[in-house]
């Protein structure tokens, strides 16, 4: 199958800026305690269901917030495009698994993640590609599985030439809120909850949060009349 040009885009942009983003970015979560606040719900919905399922920080970078999450009492690993991206989590995390991979077609058997998380993950994916996207955490996750996903809200394409010190070559989607919802229920997942911040000062823009569920049975089918 031959990648799409903005996958191969997004691999060497990140591939190029992993060291310096590590180093640049600092503490992820510091001074965002909403953002804690739906991953502290997101980890205690994951453990609450009982079933042990692992969770994957898909696009999870250098691994911050998967290492955050294991902190949270959950069994996470960590998947992102970027080879350079995963040895940097590697070497920062080595008690943590980490795998190269794209979101769209992962490694993983059907219905076995008690979560999956797309912490700003799917920024640089076009609008056309998501239902691809969703429709495979739907496939991994386990029934009663819980999804997270973060991005930023709006509704506009932005060209992103130069980020961390180096050149780089990659669109950020902003993304309605609703648009992604409907998406999401589109696979076959439930809205559990929704929330929209206002930016912080380091931010120009409003950051959005969405919680779905698989549910735990199939829809029942419609009585023939």
């Amino acid at each position: 199958m031959t990648e799409t040009s903005y996958l191969h885009s997004v691999r060497a942009s990140y591939d190029a800026v992993a060291v310096d983003y590590a180093r640049l970015l600092g503490p992820a979560l510091a001074g965002k305690p909403l953002d804690r606040a739906m991953l502290g719900a997101f980890a205690e919905c994951v453990r609450g269901d009982g079933r042990g399922g692992a969770v994957a920080d898909l696009g999870c970078g250098p691994g911050r917030v998967t290492a955050h999450l294991d902190g949270l009492g959950v069994r996470a690993f960590g998947v992102d495009l970027s080879p350079a991206m995963v040895a940097v989590a590697r070497r920062s995390y080595p008690g943590l698994r980490f795998e190269v991979g794209p979101m769209a077609a992962l490694d993983v058997a059907d219905g076995v993640l008690g979560g999956v998380l797309a912490w700003y993950a799917t920024v640089h994916t076009p609008p056309g590609e998501l239902p691809g996207v969703f429709a495979e955490f739907a496939r991994v996750l386990a029934p009663g599985g819980y999804a997270l996903t973060a991005f930023e809200a709006g509704d506009e394409r932005r060209r992103l030439e130069h980020a961390y010190g180096r050149p780089v070559d990659l669109d950020v989607y902003r993304t309605p809120p609703a648009l992604i919802a409907g998406l999401l229920t589109g696979a076959g997942l439930t809205e559990v909850a929704r929330l929209v911040r206002e930016p912080d000062a380091d931010e120009d823009a409003a950051q959005a949060f969405l919680l779905f569920r698989k549910p735990t049975t199939a829809p029942e089918a419609s009585p023939v009349r």
